[in-house]
């Protein structure tokens, strides 16, 4: 999950570790990825995180530069929109798994191993994705994705009844069309801009997380109710990736510069100073994957941060899946509707938790970025220890909904939302701690390293072992409008626990930061 607002950066800060030999790198073309998929050679580590880098002085050199060009916002809004859409087909399912569950006649177990084998192709494939997003050309990389998830998802649409098992097929390869852009997308964006600016850049891309989740919501439900039908909901994304793949050929170049060390300056009046090496500032060399993977599981920030997501996506995915169904049973229960016996079911949940998932979405990212940057400046830990808080008070949040649901389903919206917002106040800020604790040239294969670890342990399993657990639940109880309810409520407060945990994590990760940041610098 990168800040909303990094103390911006004054002329006079500038990106101090340089190299004299620099100057004839920037005039070797190698620099740039080839126009097909040919192996390219790994770029230069460093840091760029959202801290402010150590000033190192030296000789320097001018050369002309300038801002970021108008192309470079295209490219990220081109990339935004399909990071929407990408989200969108994420949370289709979720929000007309009442209809799914009806028209396939599933459990609550079958019905939670939708998102999971989704999320298991997802991850599985993302170590892959990652490795040729580090090697090579990143723009056929992510055509070939959208591509592939926008027929696949138009296909799901015409499964009938009788043909359950292609259906969830159907969604693990959609899975893994998906993995091949949320792995590369973000290391464009960072390689387009200096620190400041990327950090915003990444948070307006990471701002679709939670919009484009609640839009999967929103479309899914309002489709099905207005055409009656839920297999509209998967006709109407494809179309979207259709447009968002003419705009990735028409506006994002073929070649993609990647950051080297011959370009990390700061513009100061059109003129880039480019300092020289100091002495016993190591050049890093290339390494294998294995290499890099060996790297990466020493770096502790990397890796209870890592866990401490694994955690927000065990709890985000749970609550994805099974919300807006734990609250019309919720109410089915109060007696305010009826039981869903038909196939087209009432999704008004659905749409009230779409809403909520984007405002919250949006609010969360906002507000957790800009506390860090805020308490950045007077505690170099505040991105983990922030991430810590959001967590637990997320899990309180959680457990108070779960016990208002039966009595409250006001109140219990009210908290979820609470708990949601708390969520999604990470998201920016653990992904923004990768990538200053990561050098540029391991990010990749670290962003994709970071999403098998997440799903694997995270969201991959957490609405299958929720749904599994109901049942068991139900199966001990008598068969039951009210036991329907409880046994997905007791389920649920498995994700308070986890909450917890994840907070544990990333207080871990705060005693270590500090550390793997400046040992990234020094690289």
């Amino acid at each position: 999950m990168q800040n909303w607002l990094v103390a911006c950066c004054t002329k006079e800060a500038l990106y101090n570790i340089w190299c004299l030999s620099a100057l004839g790198n920037m005039q070797n073309p190698s620099a740039h990825e080839s126009t097909g998929l040919q192996s390219q050679p790994p770029p230069e580590e460093q840091n760029y995180g959202a801290t402010e880098a150590h000033e190192r002085q030296g000789p320097f050199v001018s050369v002309s530069r300038n801002s970021p060009a108008k192309r470079d916002y295209l490219i990220v809004g081109v990339l935004c929109y399909a990071n929407l859409i990408n989200f969108m087909d994420w949370f289709i399912v979720p929000g007309i798994l009442l209809d799914i569950q009806q028209y396939f006649s599933l459990s609550d177990g079958e019905a939670g191993l939708l998102h999971t084998v989704f999320i298991l192709c997802y991850m599985l494939a993302a170590p892959f994705f990652g490795y040729l997003g580090d090697r090579y050309n990143r723009k056929i990389i992510l055509g070939a994705g959208i591509f592939f998830w926008s027929v696949v998802t138009l296909g799901t649409s015409f499964i009938s009844e009788s043909y359950h098992w292609i259906f969830f097929l159907s969604r693990g390869l959609v899975g893994i069309g998906t993995a091949s852009y949320s792995t590369v997308a973000p290391t464009i964006i960072a390689d387009q801009f200096d620190e400041g600016k990327r950090t915003t850049m990444l948070s307006v891309f990471y701002i679709c997380i939670p919009v484009g989740s609640g839009l999967g919501y929103v479309l899914a439900s309002g489709m099905a109710g207005v055409t009656g039908d839920w297999h509209w909901a998967f006709r109407v994304t494809p179309c979207l990736g259709g447009i968002a793949l003419v705009l990735l050929i028409k506006l994002v170049p073929h070649k993609i510069q990647r950051r080297t060390e011959a370009h990390r300056a700061l513009s100061i009046s059109g003129t880039i100073r480019v300092a020289a090496e100091k002495p016993g500032v190591q050049r890093s060399a290339k390494t294998t994957w294995w290499q890099d993977v060996i790297s990466l599981g020493k770096n502790c920030s990397f890796v209870w941060s890592s866990l401490g997501l694994t955690a927000m996506a065990f709890v985000t995915g749970a609550l994805g899946v099974w919300v807006p169904m734990f609250l019309h049973r919720a109410q089915v229960v109060q007696g305010t509707v009826s039981p869903c016996l038909e196939k087209s079911c009432s999704l008004s949940n659905s749409l009230i938790f779409g809403g909520i998932t984007i405002g919250t979405g949006i609010l969360g990212v906002i507000a957790g970025a800009e506390a860090a940057r805020r308490l950045r400046k007077i505690n170099n830990r505040a991105d983990p220890l922030i991430c810590a808080t959001s967590m637990f008070v997320s899990a309180l949040c959680l457990f108070i909904a779960l016990m208002m649901a039966q009595r409250n389903i006001t109140s219990t919206f009210i908290f979820i939302a609470f708990g949601e917002l708390f969520l999604s106040a990470n998201w920016a800020v653990v992904t923004d701690i990768l990538l200053y604790v990561v050098t540029p040239r391991r990010q990749s294969t670290a962003i994709a390293l970071q999403i098998l670890v997440s799903h694997l342990l995270g969201d991959a399993g957490s609405p299958y072992l929720v749904g599994t657990i109901s049942n068991v639940i139900q199966a001990k109880n008598n068969h039951s409008v009210q036991w329907s309810f409880r046994s997905l409520q007791y389920s649920f407060i498995i994700c308070v626990f986890v909450g917890v945990i994840g907070g544990g994590f990333f207080l871990l990760t705060s005693f270590y930061v500090e550390d793997d940041r400046k040992e990234a610098e020094k690289l």
